[in-house]
């Protein structure tokens, strides 16, 4: 085989180069050195299977002496080496070409204890570079045997190649003498060959295969070029010549032989060259293949199906390349097929004729090199068809997987490796034909599908390949479905290609995730596999919402729509849609996860707050109401879900955090829903430059805390499940924001009614701030009575000193306002402060606040109550000095003044201050409802 790299590398060079640049020589050596690397690697693998083989076997024999025991056992009757029936028993596997001929065993002397104790491997020595194997290789095979025959062939075969040449150039005999000479020695070398086969094998060997490469040479240049042959009779000598070689290979037992035989065939359309037709050319190559798939049958010599294979996927490759035009197509595509399954058949052959204890023995390169070069070329042989490369991936799948689910009927469980082989190329080819056929949305979902079925196909036959391709095919599709979204138009609802490509790779999702669930039982997974459920349920469910938002922006077709596309949904409808359909399609999941036992699949119901909220927020920027129609419709639709989702994840899980979570969210949403329902009054009715504006948000915020507060001793549903999260969670905030406004709202608003009249003390602001502060004081009473009581001091003297100042400021603002309003005092802060009427008024009412406070203190006999007041009293006088004395007007002053002393005598005679027995120690327990234990 190295003497056909040497022919092989020297013709080439000396086609490129001339004499003068030594081209034959340097291509001779690097063919030389080609082949010898190629032998080498060939001889390598051969001789690691044997030894994989040996060593198996050796195990198997050591541990039946070692049960059959060694005392039973005379020494004269000792059983043969364990080597020795290792070599016996070996199977017929490939043998190197370099050991074409037997060799006689050399004796064993050693018992089989000895194989027992194995030497101390040495540690291996780096492995030589390809440059070094090479060079080694072509040493061995050129001085290693009889080097003077191979050089001497090698030599005599060049010869005659350019002795034809020669004679043909100039002419000098007829073409029938030269052929017939070069024919005869061809012949001689056969003869002579297998005469001597007996005494000197590797020299007889060496004869027969040159002899079988002439005559081959001879045949093929009669017919193709010279045409003194009919291409019948070409073809009907060639086969002959191929079975005779055939025979004499398989009679001698030599893959050597047979090796050389067909490198020789295959290197002679390569050596006398051509013109460019391809029907003469496959014809001859199609009658050595099938000589190769008769070898395979009866030989597992891999050398020469490696041969066959790349000499004729390589020719055809530079044909393809350098000749190939559609008109040539039939002929093509027929020899093209042909090939292949001749070359898939022969792998099969291989893995039957090479079983070992771990199944038969796969050939990769016969596997999977037909595949791989054999679409490359069908797919430069289709490109000018529409779909021809789908076409032909789809053919290439049919082929693999209908040979695959022969042999699974069929073989036995050694060829399973064989059987996943193939349907993972078949499969690879249907994955393949789907992105050749289709646009890369339809390929996405696709995939999708196809993954999801190769998970329950590994499921179902407890594999972990199979799932892996399958999960990766998924997660794939799923990252690269989104890039294809682009104009999403379609006729027909629920039929719109994004719509569907969304759908089913949910759907795969989906499925997934059920049959990964943890209750399925399966005890095959893997660690990886059992945390995948809840995130594809999770992603399933929101390419399900995906394919919603599709569907409610849909667009028509131009015909449809007789002019510019329009929108399938009014788009002011479209977000309410997917708002609706995301909460059925939550409140289904939750559904179906509890009757299935499925717990990942109410997870949805937990979270409509989301959608809800969003929609919310998103609606009042785009300028739309909950009051607007369709909005209201919706609204009741979605909360009534929501409500209901609520009250099932209550009845299941009462205890959840998400649970709680939900409830709190639905009040504050509450709150939100009220606020935009007053809002919209307000706007209908042109009120923004009033008190309504600030009345209104703050009225909803104390509604909603005094309805909280008035339903915290509920024994009903949902507050008796939540008590405290809808009394301190959901409250705290609003209460807070209520307490705030109020603030704001007492200081910065006027009081305009329009278009009522001001009535001080029954005017919207006033009324509003009234009953936020009893909001805040019915809820200060709500909290004590939790069990445990929330810490922060809300419900402690703290507490109560906050709600007393900010009832302080309100009343001083309900004076502030009837100055304005009625009195005709500026609303500014100047203005305010530098009225007299103002500063008189604020006077007299902090005296009075100061005498109330001490007359409660007084029958209550709470001295620091009394010292509030008292403490109030002085500031009154403080300010009698400081600003009132300082007034202009003296009417007002006057006033001010008399007042002001007439009520301090009535404090003093009437409400002395409580005596030391009745200070804040004993509060406790005759107050318990303002100071709780």
């Amino acid at each position: 085989m190295r003497a056909w790299g040497l022919v092989i590398g020297a013709l080439v060079g000396g086609a490129v180069g001339s004499a003068a640049d030594w081209g034959f020589v340097v291509g001779a050596i690097i063919g030389l050195v080609a082949m010898g690397w190629l032998v080498s690697a060939m001889n390598a693998e051969i001789r690691a299977r044997v030894e994989a083989e040996t060593a198996a076997m050796a195990d198997m024999l050591r541990a039946e002496f070692a049960r059959a025991g060694a005392a039973s056992r005379p020494a004269e009757a000792a059983p043969p080496s364990i080597a020795a029936r290792v070599a016996a028993a070996r199977p017929s596997i490939a043998e190197p070409i370099a050991d074409a001929a037997p060799r006689a065993p050399e004796p064993e002397t050693a018992g089989p204890w000895q194989a027992e104790r194995a030497p101390e491997p040495e540690p291996e020595p780096a492995e030589p570079g390809l440059l070094t194997r090479g060079f080694t290789a072509a040493r061995n095979w050129l001085f290693g045997g009889n080097t003077i025959v191979r050089v001497g062939l090698v030599i005599l075969f060049v010869g005659l190649s350019f002795l034809a040449r020669y004679a043909a150039m100039s002419g000098l005999l007829p073409i029938e003498f030269r052929l017939a000479a070069i024919g005869g020695a061809g012949i001689a070398l056969l003869v002579v060959g297998f005469l001597r086969r007996t005494a000197r094998p590797e020299f007889a060997l060496a004869l027969q295969g040159g002899g079988v490469a002439v005559i081959y040479l001879v045949i093929f240049g009669a017919a193709r070029f010279y045409e003194l042959l009919p291409p019948m009779a070409a073809l009907a000598l060639m086969i002959i010549v191929c079975a005779f070689g055939c025979a004499l290979a398989l009679l001698q037992n030599s893959q050597a032989l047979a090796a050389a035989s067909f490198a020789g065939g295959f290197a002679v359309p390569v050596l006398v060259g051509g013109d460019g037709s391809g029907l003469g050319l496959f014809s001859y190559y199609a009658v050595l293949n099938l000589a190769v798939l008769f070898i395979a049958q009866r030989r597992s010599w891999r050398v020469v199906n490696l041969i066959g294979f790349f000499a004729t996927f390589g020719v055809s490759t530079v044909w393809g390349v350098l000749t190939y035009t559609p008109a040539s197509y039939v002929m093509a595509q027929s020899f093209l097929i042909l090939f292949i399954l001749i070359y898939v058949t022969a792998a099969i052959l291989h893995a039957r004729n090479t079983p070992s204890r771990l199944g038969n023995f796969v050939d990769s390169t016969l596997l999977f090199g037909p595949a791989l070069v054999g679409f490359g070329l069908q797919v430069g042989l289709v490109r000018h068809l529409q779909y021809g490369d789908a076409i032909s991936a789809l053919a290439f799948a049919a082929i693999y997987v209908g040979l695959a689910t022969v042999l699974a009927r069929r073989a036995g469980p050694g060829y399973r490796l064989l059987v996943d082989a193939m349907v993972a190329i078949g499969t690879g080819f249907v994955t393949l034909a789907i992105p050749l056929a289709l646009g890369a949305r339809w390929t996405s979902s696709a995939w999708a599908i196809e993954g999801a079925g190769a998970v329950w196909v590994g499921l179902r036959q407890a594999r972990w390949l199979p799932r892996l391709f399958g999960l990766g095919l998924i997660a794939v599709s799923a990252l690269m479905f989104p890039g294809t979204i682009g104009a999403n138009m379609a006729a027909l609802p629920l039929l719109g290609p994004q719509f569907l490509g969304a759908t089913l790779i949910a759907a795969a999702l989906l499925a997934v995730a059920w049959w990964l669930r943890p209750a399925a039982g399966h005890t095959s997974l893997r660690s990886y596999e059992r945390a995948l459920p809840d995130g594809a349920f999770v992603a399933g469910f929101l390419y399900w919402c995906l394919a919603i938002a599709l569907e409610a922006t849909r667009l028509l077709p131009p015909t449809i729509a007789g002019g510019p596309l329009l929108s399938a949904i009014d788009p002011d409808w479209q977000m309410l849609v997917v708002m609706v359909g995301v909460m059925a399609s939550a409140f289904a999941a939750s559904l179906a996860g509890r009757r299935l036992g499925w717990p990942i699949a109410t997870w949805p119901g937990r979270l409509t707050l989301l959608p809800l909220g969003l929609t919310l927020v998103a609606r009042q920027l785009f300028g739309h109401d909950v009051l607007d129609t369709p909005d209201w419709a919706a609204w009741l639709v979605a909360i009534g879900l929501h409500v209901a989702l609520l009250r099932a994840n209550d009845r299941n899980d009462d205890t959840n955090g998400f649970a709680r979570l939900a409830h709190v969210g639905s009040v504050w949403l509450a709150v939100l829903f009220i606020a935009d329902i007053i809002w919209v009054g307000i706007d209908r009715a042109q009120l923004w430059n009033t008190a309504w504006a600030a009345a209104v948000p703050l009225l909803s915020a104390a509604a909603v805390l005094a309805g909280l507060a008035a339903a915290s001793g509920s024994t009903r549903w949902p507050i008796a499940a939540h008590r405290r999260a809808y009394t301190w969670t959901a409250a705290l905030p609003i209460a807070i924001g209520v307490y705030g406004a109020a603030l704001i709202a007492a200081v910065g608003v006027a009081g305009d009614t329009a278009p009522l009249p001001y009535i001080p003390l029954l005017n919207p602001i006033e009324l509003v701030l009234g009953l936020a502060i009893a909001a805040l004081l019915l809820w200060q009473r709500a909290i004590a009575r939790l069990d445990p009581v929330p810490a922060g001091g809300l419900t402690t003297r703290n507490g109560q000193a906050m709600l007393a100042w900010l009832a302080f400021v309100v009343i001083n603002t309900v004076w502030l306002r009837i100055a304005h309003q009625l009195l005709g005092v500026p609303w500014s802060l100047d203005g305010l402060i530098d009225s007299p009427v103002v500063q008189t008024g604020l006077s007299i009412l902090w005296t009075l606040l100061a005498l109330a406070l001490m007359l409660v203190a007084h029958r209550r006999v709470e001295r620091l109550l009394w010292l509030t007041g008292a403490v109030l009293l002085g500031a009154v006088v403080v300010k009698l000095l400081l600003v009132d004395l300082s007034a202009t007007g003296g009417g007002q002053r006057i006033i001010a003044f008399i007042v002001v002393g007439v009520l301090m005598l009535v404090v003093g005679y009437f409400v002395p201050l409580p005596p030391r027995a009745a200070d804040d120690d004993q509060l406790p327990a005759r107050a318990p409802a303002e100071e709780p234990a």
